[in-house]
């Protein structure tokens, strides 16, 4: 098959893309694949260092309030629609896939306005504008949570297909990743983590918890802090914390994330859509931290979602410090039956093999 993928902005769309495309050419290795972004987005990077052919289509998002701005936006989406189509026509696809962001806006519109099979994937709890909006012209639209499908209730199709990031973390290696962090297998491990860039607020808290975390007789603390920020995290908590100790460790990057994730006991992070569905998908427990700067303030209805039904706490930013991070930590820890819990809450939401699933509906789109 012929495939266009399409999203970007952030990794949470882009990376679900490639999971698609990485999925259909597994399943045949004479699959095409071609992805359009934007110069500006991270997708301009991420797609060509994963081997898959670029072109980008220009398009800015609209702004809430009303503004001017929204005229340019208006002339730019008709742009990149023209722009999508000779790309389109260029092509053939079989089929195109839109994961969310702005640039998915002309792509997909231009490819239902051709004829071409289309599938929309949404990532989170509350669907972003762009998605609304393609839903309506979209052949088939693909949640990662169930609750989210009222939200489509005027599309063609909608199917719960989870998130195809959670698909590779199904598979890692637990012991693998015990051995990439020098630790003893079944040691009990708690990941702190602020997403790929790190995020200040929740390394803040790292260097408020840092001694407790290193006092710790059983259990070790991972935390992660981003490169950007890991010379003054890491300076600061050695000025905490003297000498070396191997209860905690501080990184500024994990390469091998699905197989630490693995290893770990309790992870603490942001509540981005493809990582939850990474650590349901593995039947973790969290505390979920969210990120007040998206659209939407999407990942507190995320967090929430994994909070209703036990497999998660949450702490909203404007509350957070390092002392009650620790103190939930703590609680969770020392209380053997919620740590089960949790763990069995979160694995009943383990999300489906999505990447197989949406493989599965484009081929019914595509007619294959």
């Amino acid at each position: 098959m012929r495939i266009v993928l399409t999203g970007g902005g952030t990794g949470g769309h882009i990376y679900p893309a490639l999971a698609v495309g990485k999925q259909l050419q597994q399943e045949d290795v004479r699959t095409e694949l071609l992805y359009i972004g934007t110069s500006k987005g991270l997708e301009s990077r991420i797609v060509p260092e994963a081997g898959l052919r670029f072109e980008a289509v220009e398009i800015t998002g609209f702004r809430r309030k009303l503004s001017m701005d929204n005229l340019w936006t208006v002339m730019r989406f008709f742009q990149g629609v023209r722009r999508s189509k000779e790309l389109l026509k260029e092509f053939k696809p079989d089929a195109v896939v839109g994961t969310g962001g702005y640039v998915c806006g002309p792509v997909v519109y231009a490819a239902a306005k051709l004829g071409i099979p289309t599938l929309v994937h949404e990532q989170n709890v509350v669907p972003g504008l762009t998605n609304k909006f393609l839903a309506r012209y979209a052949d088939s639209v693909a949640v990662s949570f169930e609750s989210s499908m009222p939200h489509f209730g005027k599309a063609k199709r909608t199917i719960y297909a989870g998130n195809p990031c959670a698909s590779p973390v199904v598979k890692a290696s637990r012991s693998k990743g015990y051995a990439s962090l020098g630790l003893p297998e079944g040691s009990r491990v708690v990941l702190v983590v602020g997403g790929s860039r790190g995020a200040k607020a929740i390394n803040d808290s790292m260097i408020e918890m840092a001694p407790s975390a290193a006092a710790s007789k059983s259990t070790y603390f991972i935390f992660v802090t981003g490169e950007s920020y890991y010379e003054r995290t890491s300076g600061l908590i050695k000025e905490r914390v003297s000498g070396v100790n191997n209860h905690l460790h501080v990184l500024p990057y994990v390469h091998n994330m699905p197989e630490v994730l693995a290893a770990s006991t309790l992870v603490v992070g942001r509540a981005g859509a493809s990582s939850l569905a990474e650590f349901t998908a593995l039947g973790l427990p969290s505390i979920l931290i969210p990120s007040p700067n998206v659209t939407n303030n999407h990942q507190e209805a995320n967090a929430r979602s994994l909070m209703d039904v036990g497999a998660a706490e949450m702490v909203l930013e404007s509350e957070l410090s390092g002392a009650l991070l620790m103190e939930r930590i703590d609680t969770i820890l020392q209380d053997s039956g919620r740590l089960q819990g949790m763990k069995e809450a979160s694995r009943k939401l383990g999300m489906p093999s999505s990447a197989s699933i949406l493989t599965g509906e484009l081929r019914r789109l595509a007619g294959r």
